[in-house]
């Protein structure tokens, strides 16, 4: 029976585990090498700030969205999905950059045909 509802995608990372893959966009993972109990805190951080910008947003009250802004960024920063790169050996940063420009395309190419 079809309720009208799709199925939830599962996300799409790259072979590396560096990056996510968003409407062919690559976007920084979050470092693994983070605990479990620091990831789960910069998460909840994370989606209180961005919540916070939410309501700065609503209300018109720049001030407050420039704090939340910034926030949102000191989150990313700590998950390790801004600023300098997680992994040591060497690679370049691809952070949102098309798939298919980088040295993904191919792996990229060979996962929609699938």
């Amino acid at each position: 029976m079809d309720t009208g509802q799709t199925m939830p995608q599962v996300p799409l990372f790259t072979p590396d585990g560096r990056y996510l893959v968003v409407r062919g966009r690559l976007w920084r993972a979050a470092n693994p090498g983070l605990s479990a109990a620091e990831q789960a805190r910069l998460v909840k951080t994370l989606m209180a700030a961005r919540r916070q910008m939410g309501a700065a947003r609503r209300a018109g009250d720049r001030p407050a969205l420039a704090l939340a802004a910034a926030a949102v960024d000191a989150a990313k920063h700590g998950l390790g999905e801004r600023g300098p790169v997680w992994w040591h050996d060497g690679a370049p940063d691809y952070n949102r950059h098309l798939a298919r420009n980088t040295p993904y395309a191919d792996w990229y190419a060979a996962q929609r045909q699938q």
